[in-house]
């Protein structure tokens, strides 16, 4: 596997921002977009607070003319998807058949791939209102109640014909390829937080290996559903004491973290071989420089039986491997790495562990490291989750600067205390990892180019 693999693109969607440059921005500043949610009425709910995409955002403005009546299929999920990939594409001013459909293309559709991860999407209730209304007995001592035989026989009459289509996780990466034509190998990851780390190093194994050019990966989710919302409130990992103050609600690494916040977003990223690349590149009078070079990646499963996967081992043994295995493959030392981008979700459990195979891994010297968790700033994306920090990562890698560490006054021992103002220094190397709710874990070393 000896092609290299660099980002060119970058198409972050969340509460910070629609593209790389409104989210950065909002990053330097260290500005929180946690707010009391919107979506829909909280007051029921125990945690009433979240991250949102309140910008201005039509998915008919991300596609071309011709498909724009397939954007009613779309679940919400699927259209952040959609416009993150339309977003990175253009910020690697990538030549594709949506960025530029009466012109040439840079890459043959057989040699772009498409890699996604998706989350569980909910369904919306409004649509299923109609159809559980039509399940129900009529007669007897249950009338009124749900009736399954009515279900199958008059309730699901009640749903559109496409209804399945906006809901199944594969019709991220189904839109996205047809989109952008991208014949290429193509496939859809679901594994929680991790499912965007796993797309990116499945992108970067498909293109190391010459079965693509290129590929557009990442992930993206939206929890802000009353039923999905519901499901992350009985898992108990959400903070439930800071609706008055959310700003101050997601505090990764510090003694005074509670749980953490739901965040609608993620993103994708353009990943090229650093050969086709510099072929671009040099053909193009306004080719994008790349941000960074993928030089290693890993990943592993945690095991904790005890729990049955729902609490992390507090050793962060699988995570900590999973660390030395794409610091092994990018050849790097621990006294190399210049910022640590984790997954930092603010879950005590969560973050115990992750400090853990951290001090497994950099011993006294993590301490001294940058240690960057944007989930303070925008909560917990889900499945887009790990695809946001690569974002962060790669632009701070680009512009050698680390932005403020917000919300760790405290620090717990080992870890360094947070930062008020952005910081200009030198990024040789950034490490950047994802334990998801399951337990699998994904790393990934960034070099600087």
């Amino acid at each position: 596997m000896s092609r290299r693999v660099v980002i060119t693109g970058l198409g972050p969607a969340s509460g910070l921002g629609l593209g790389i440059d409104e989210t950065w921005q909002k990053v330097l500043a260290g500005h929180c977009v946690i707010e009391r949610i919107k979506a829909f009425d909280p007051s029921r709910f125990d945690c009433q607070i979240a991250s949102e995409i309140t910008q201005a955002f039509v998915i008919r403005d991300y596609v071309p003319k011709s498909y724009r009546k397939a954007t009613k299929v779309m679940a919400r999920d699927i259209e952040i998807a959609v416009a993150a990939a339309d977003l990175a594409a253009k910020d690697a001013k990538l030549k594709t058949k949506s960025t530029s459909p009466e012109g040439p293309v840079d890459y043959e559709p057989f040699q772009l791939g498409v890699h996604i991860g998706a989350g569980l999407i909910a369904a919306d209730l409004n649509e299923l209102t109609a159809a559980l209304a039509e399940a129900k007995f009529n007669e007897g001592p249950q009338i009124g109640k749900f009736d399954m035989h009515k279900w199958g026989s008059h309730g699901m009459e009640q749903l559109t014909p496409l209804w399945l289509l906006k809901y199944l996780p594969n019709m991220l990466a189904c839109h996205v390829t047809i989109i952008h034509d991208a014949q290429g190998p193509s496939n859809t990851i679901t594994c929680a937080e991790a499912s965007s780390g796993l797309s990116i190093g499945e992108s970067l194994r498909v293109i190391q290996r010459n079965a693509a050019d290129a590929c557009i990966c990442g992930g993206t989710e939206s929890k802000l559903n009353p039923m999905a919302f519901l499901r992350q409130e009985f898992t108990a990992r959400l903070i439930c004491t800071c609706n008055a103050d959310p700003a101050n609600a997601v505090r990764p690494f510090d003694e005074n973290a509670g749980g953490m916040v739901i965040g609608e977003g993620g993103a994708i990223v353009i990943l090229e071989s650093l050969d086709c690349f510099e072929k671009r590149k040099a053909a193009s009078s306004d080719a994008a420089d790349a941000y960074a070079e993928v030089i290693g990646f890993s990943s592993s499963q945690t095991i904790n039986p005890a729990k049955k996967n729902r609490e992390p081992d507090i050793e962060g043994r699988a995570i900590a491997t999973a660390i030395k295995s794409a610091m092994a493959e990018a050849g790097t030392h621990p006294e190399e790495i210049d910022l640590i981008v984790p997954m930092g979700s603010g879950i005590p459990t969560w973050d115990m562990a992750e400090l853990a195979a951290m001090r497994n891994v950099f011993g006294n010297r993590l301490s001294d490291i940058p240690v960057l968790c944007p989930k303070s700033l925008v909560g917990n994306c889900g499945a887009g989750a790990g695809g946001l920090d690569v974002c962060i990562t790669a632009k701070a890698i680009a512009e050698q600067t680390i932005p403020p560490i917000v919300n760790r006054d405290q620090p717990r021992d080992g870890i360094g205390k947070g930062t008020r103002e952005a910081r200009q220094v030198t990024i040789r190397y950034a490490l950047t990892f994802t334990s998801g709710y399951g337990g699998q874990n994904t790393a990934m070393v960034f070099k600087r180019i």
